[in-house]
Parts: structure tokens; sequence; C-alpha cells
């Protein structure tokens, strides 16, 4: 039985590999992965006990918008020394 389970699932990642269409497949994954980054998705059950801490929460959805505003003004300030702009 073993070995047909196996079998069985290969065969179903397969199925299921083959029959999602790639590109939009592969942009809702990225957005959904960045939606759950920029949410702090990672810090909800990370607490004691499976708890969340809500200032730990608040702190990387901070940090992580701060962070994503600091590379935008960086990519905007080199398109500037670049003559890009």
């Amino acid at each position: 039985m073993n070995e047909r389970d196996r079998e069985a699932r290969e065969a179903l990642e397969r199925v299921r590999r083959d029959s999602e269409t790639f590109g939009s497949s592969a942009l809702a994954r990225m957005g959904n992965r960045a939606r759950d980054h920029f949410g702090g998705k990672d810090a909800v059950g990370a607490g004691e006990q499976g708890g969340t801490d809500p200032i730990e929460l608040w702190g990387r959805r901070i940090g992580r918008a701060l962070s994503l505003v600091g590379v935008v003004i960086l990519a905007l300030w080199l398109a500037v020394q670049l003559r890009l702009l």
C-alpha cells in the first residue's frame, strides 16, 4: 500500500501542478506572500503558548512598511543621480 500511496500522491501533485495557469497562479502566490509578509502573519501565534503579542505584530508591520518606503526613496534617489528621471 505504501508504494501505491506514494504513486497516487505524485500523480495528484502532477495534475495540480499542470492544471494551474502559470502566470496568474504565480502572480497570485507572490501577492499572497507579500500580503502575509507586510501584514506580519509570521508573528501571529508566535508568542508563548501560541498567543499573539499585539506590540510585536504592529512592530513588524511598521518596520516592514518603513523598509518598503526606504527602498522606494533610495530607488528614486538613484534614478535622479543617474539622470533617469
